[in-house]
């Protein structure tokens, strides 16, 4: 025809305009949390503590597991007293940003592996998982 002008109709900008959004909000829902899941973080806990458990026993000295605000660190029964621990993997760990922790400030390992009974909570936001240490020496994590 040739009065008619070429270039899109208001209604097609629409639905494009529908679509990129559609598409930017799942781009955004899709990007995972930079922190990592509060499950991770509490089952690399458990693993650490596991690995203090298992020094406590290897070594036959007592192995605790300082627990505060920022983060957590072990020390290890010396003659002169509580001695914290720099070696890996048992330097001093950070929560990460937003994470929280409520339970038991310290938890000792005896010689033989085993430990009172506890439930370390840890927080971010609405969500919580729970580390317990049972009677029987294990360590789980539940969400």
């Amino acid at each position: 025809m040739p009065g008619r002008i070429s270039g899109f109709t208001l209604l097609e900008l629409l639905v494009v305009l529908a679509i990129i959004g559609m598409m930017s909000a799942a781009v955004i829902l899709a990007i995972p949390d930079p922190r990592g899941s509060l499950t991770s973080e509490a089952e690399r806990f458990a693993a650490r503590a596991n690995a203090a458990q298992e020094r406590a026993i290897l070594e036959a000295r007592p192995l605790a597991l300082r627990i505060d605000a920022a983060g957590y660190a072990f020390d290890r029964r010396e003659q002169a007293g509580w001695q914290p621990l720099a070696d890996r993997p048992f330097e001093r760990q950070s929560w990460t940003e937003g994470t929280s922790a409520a339970g038991p400030v310290r938890i000792v390992f005896d010689s033989t592996g085993l430990a009172e009974p506890a439930a370390l909570t840890l927080q971010r936001e609405q969500e919580r998982v729970t580390v317990d240490f049972g009677h029987d020496g294990s360590i789980r994590v539940r969400a």
